[in-house]
């Protein structure tokens, strides 16, 4: 992750933390991480290598709503999208690629060439219907037997 950045050793703590995320934290989460691996890294640190990582193209912004920049390391080539759940917040990562082939034809018939898309879905999960539940087997006996 190093791509002519000097990387110090916060710095090396902080892209490790964005590295090792399976989710898309935001600054306080990144440094709330970060410094519980080294007390010695303040949020203006996380703020600084943040805006550096993302220059560098080594970390993407991505806005999920909420008021807040959310982060993800950068995936060459690997192009996937998001689903967002509007109630909770949650961040559902997908690939397809029907949809990718579909972007690319649209590039080709526009006369561009494809080099990367993003794509937010914002959503709300739809209810589950109540599933019918049936009284346990023993307590069917004792009301048969009742009956």
């Amino acid at each position: 992750m190093e791509h002519g950045l000097k990387m110090t050793g916060q710095r090396r703590v902080i892209a490790r933390v964005l590295s090792d995320a399976d989710d898309h934290p935001d600054v306080e989460e990144l440094y709330r991480r970060a410094s519980a691996l080294d007390s010695r890294i303040s949020v203006a640190t996380v703020y600084r290598t943040v805006r550096l990582l993302e220059e560098k193209g080594i970390l993407e912004r991505r806005d999920f709503g909420g008021g807040r920049a959310r982060y993800e390391a950068t995936e060459g080539g690997r192009h996937h999208y998001h689903l967002i759940d509007v109630d909770n917040g949650k961040v559902i990562e997908f690939e397809d690629p029907e949809h990718e082939e579909l972007m690319r034809r649209v590039a080709e018939r526009l006369g561009f060439d494809f080099v990367s898309m993003r794509l937010e879905l914002f959503g709300k999960k739809r209810p589950q219907p109540a599933k019918e539940t049936k009284a346990p087997a023993r307590a069917r006996k004792k009301k048969e037997a009742g009956s």
